[in-house]
């Protein structure tokens, strides 16, 4: 033990200089490479759920999200209290490590073009979702399961209180 500890005293000797000034330290790295590479960042399909319902009701001509069946009971839901409105209701996300799939289902408005609609809906939700969440989104399937006519009532209500 003598050995060793006199060992590492004349190891310790020999790198000081007398009179030279000491070497400022280095800072050690700890775990190196770029911070962005360390661990990783899962995106619920929820979230991109939100994103993507969110971007659809943007555009102009998009009346409301979901089926007859879902909007119904959306409805339902809303008048609850303590409800909230439900931004991901017509949308169904597919998430992966780096890629995306949605499918969403709207109704339009009487007299817009469908077409135009549904190609400014798949504009909106992949630049909205791959901007949010860095996500590769693959596909945007769009159904649409209504015509909102203009003298229709609305499925959904407005609340009483302003």
């Amino acid at each position: 033990m003598t050995d060793m500890t006199e060992r590492s005293r004349t190891e310790a000797q020999e790198r000081e200089v007398p009179g030279t000034p000491a070497q400022p330290r280095k800072p050690t790295k700890r775990g190196g490479g770029d911070p962005a590479g360390r661990g990783r960042t899962t995106i619920a399909d929820g979230v991109v759920e939100k994103i993507a319902g969110l971007a659809a009701r943007d555009v102009l001509g998009v009346h409301t999200m979901g089926s007859g069946l879902s909007r119904t009971f959306g409805a339902v839901r809303d008048r609850v209290p303590g409800g909230s409105k439900s931004v991901s209701r017509g949308v169904k996300a597919e998430v992966g490590e780096v890629q995306t799939a949605l499918d969403l289902e709207i109704v339009v408005e009487y007299g817009v073009s469908i077409a135009d609609v549904a190609r400014a809906v798949r504009e909106n939700v992949i630049a909205a979702v791959e901007r949010m969440t860095g996500l590769e989104v693959v596909e945007v399937n769009i159904a649409v399961s209504d015509v909102k006519l203009p003298d229709e009532p609305d499925d959904e209500p407005e609340t009483r209180l302003q």
